[in-house]
């Protein structure tokens, strides 16, 4: 197969998706070091001087409530509304992949690396801030988390690229054969099923 100029940028978008990993991994033992916390049996303990310094920067509840603006005030019932589709889609996705990856022998997607819900242990957030980074990182965890699953499934049953260019495409995207392409399809479609069978969880 003839390499194009596409293939030679989509390699060297990898080499640096791996050294980003790398940095952004020792950037966060940096910030560990700078800002005093550890991570022991998944959950955050900062030094006691750190977290008195934070409690002195929350702001008290009443306060918050007081200068809240109405419409944020008015519109949080329709954000946490959310949570109930939120934890559907999540329980229908795990039991999904639960079902169906078996079958097919696809590694399942571990939800842990993607849904973090760590903010609450951040002594300078009231409980209201606190409520609402959870909810964030859950809600944000699951589209991520069932953005992998569909990634996987897609790879093994129809591995095209679309017709015209799409924002954001999922990584394993750029190894799917070309749009229009019967030939590559077919070829593509056993090589990354079997790459699927091959990968590890982290």
């Amino acid at each position: 197969m003839t390499r194009t100029k596409l293939d030679t940028i989509l390699e060297q978008l990898q080499a640096l998706q791996a050294e980003l990993d790398r940095e952004v991994e020792q950037a966060l033992r940096e910030k560990r070091d700078r800002f005093r916390y550890s991570l022991e049996q998944g959950k955050i303990r900062f030094e006691e001087s750190i977290r008195k310094l934070q409690l002195r920067q929350r702001t008290g509840l009443w306060r918050y409530l007081r200068e809240a603006r109405l419409r944020h005030v008015l519109t949080a019932p329709v954000i946490y509304s959310l949570i109930v589709p939120f934890a559907l889609l999540d329980a229908a996705v795990t039991f999904y992949q639960q079902v169906c990856f078996r079958a097919y022998a696809i590694p399942r997607v571990s939800r842990s690396d993607f849904v973090v819900i760590d903010r609450q242990y951040l002594a300078y957030l009231n409980i209201i801030e606190k409520f609402n980074c959870m909810f964030c990182g859950y809600a944000n965890g699951v589209i991520a988390y069932t953005r992998e699953v569909a990634a996987r499934t897609e790879q093994f049953w129809c591995p095209i690229k679309h017709a015209r260019r799409i924002r954001d495409p999922h990584a394993r995207m750029s190894a799917y054969a070309d749009y229009g392409d019967p030939q590559a399809y077919r070829e593509r479609l056993k090589t990354l099923r079997a790459a699927l069978a091959e990968e590890t969880r982290d």
